[in-house]
């Protein structure tokens, strides 16, 4: 049976309309990719179009504001994406005269770009013999050739790697990476994988051996970091409040947030936090309450930010206050974002 033929053969009966699929524009291409990243195509896909709207070419990209960036970007995550995103159109006009480089050691050149991209780049745009290995591609290399090295190991990159090149098919690179990536989305899915009508399962190694459960199989994840954020939203006279810019090279970088008390564990007494409030929020007089009794707890990759927003209303003046009507134009991370919408300014 060959392998890469018969994934080929399904893609093209069942795979799904996708706007980027209609393309071999570099461009388009490179921004599906991104944002497909640790994103499932239904929530990456309306980002997508509203991406292309705004920024139709890449010279609309580069010449942006980062918060306009930022803002398009607000609710996908992995906020670095973005901004690399911005950062790499600014350098494809000014140093490549608006043109993508047409191959894959290029590509990689590219800040933001890894092998995946490189990879899927330069066969979906210029028919370059370079295998994608994503998480879908993992899952169905593992299966099928039924292998237990971790995929998240140096030897298990390597490994799956060489494989994808051993069933690639060089005579039509730009279909078969996509064809494999659909496969593994769409019918060898992480759970409950459609084996039954698969048309690769009189040959897969996997399911023969009963370990299409087990696979693949990957390394423990990093210990979970848990932080206790305390938002201090701040309501002057009814019609002000305060936002702050993330700085540093931390998470949300250039988004904006409420004034932020950090603390080693839940805030049992806030009046003991008195004075670092009022360092915060520069006010002298003010009342606070809990919005929220019970923490949100909003779950990151490797970190877990126990949230709790605290009103804090005052007569006094702010200083550097916004409207509370212009609250929504600043681009926030997707926790204070549901907070605006909830709390209804």
């Amino acid at each position: 049976m060959n392998f890469s033929k018969e994934i080929i053969h399904w893609y093209l009966q069942n795979k799904r309309d996708l706007p980027w699929r209609k393309t071999k524009d570099p461009y388009r291409i490179w921004l599906s990719e991104i944002m497909l990243q640790q994103t499932r195509v239904a929530q990456g896909l309306p980002y997508y179009e509203k991406f292309t709207a705004a920024f139709p070419t890449v010279y609309d990209l580069a010449k942006a504001e980062e918060s306009q960036v930022l803002k398009l970007w607000q609710g996908l995550g992995y906020y670095s994406r973005a901004r690399n995103l911005h950062y790499t159109a600014k350098d494809i006009v000014e140093n490549y005269n608006g043109k993508f480089p047409s191959t894959y050691k290029e590509l990689l050149q590219l800040k933001g770009v890894g092998d995946y991209t490189a990879s899927a780049i330069a066969s979906i745009c210029f028919d370059e013999v370079a295998p994608v290995v994503d998480g879908n591609v993992y899952r169905v290399l593992a299966r099928y050739f039924d292998i237990d090295t971790p995929i998240n190991s140096t030897e298990g990159i390597k490994k799956f790697k060489e494989l994808a090149f051993e069933v690639i098919a060089e005579d039509d690179p730009a279909n078969f990476n996509q064809a494999i990536m659909e496969f593994g989305a769409v019918q060898c899915k992480p759970q409950n994988p459609y084996c039954i009508v698969c048309p690769l399962n009189n040959s897969c190694e996997g399911l023969k051996n009963q370990r299409v459960g087990m696979l693949p199989v990957k390394l423990k994840k990093t210990k979970i970091k848990h932080r206790w954020f305390n938002y201090l939203v701040v309501i002057a006279k009814e019609t002000e409040t305060l936002l702050e810019e993330r700085t540093g090279k931390g998470i949300w970088q250039g988004l904006y947030q409420f004034p932020l008390l950090e603390t080693k564990k839940a805030i049992t007494d806030i009046h003991s936090h008195q004075e670092e409030i009022k360092a915060l929020v520069q006010l002298r007089n003010f009342s606070i309450t809990p919005y929220n009794t019970e923490a949100k707890i909003h779950k990151l990759s490797h970190q877990h930010l126990h949230t709790t927003f605290w009103i804090v209303e005052t007569t006094e003046n702010l200083k550097n206050g916004i409207l509370l009507q212009e609250i929504r134009k600043y681009p926030v991370p997707i926790l204070i974002g549901n907070f605006i919408e909830e709390f209804n300014f």
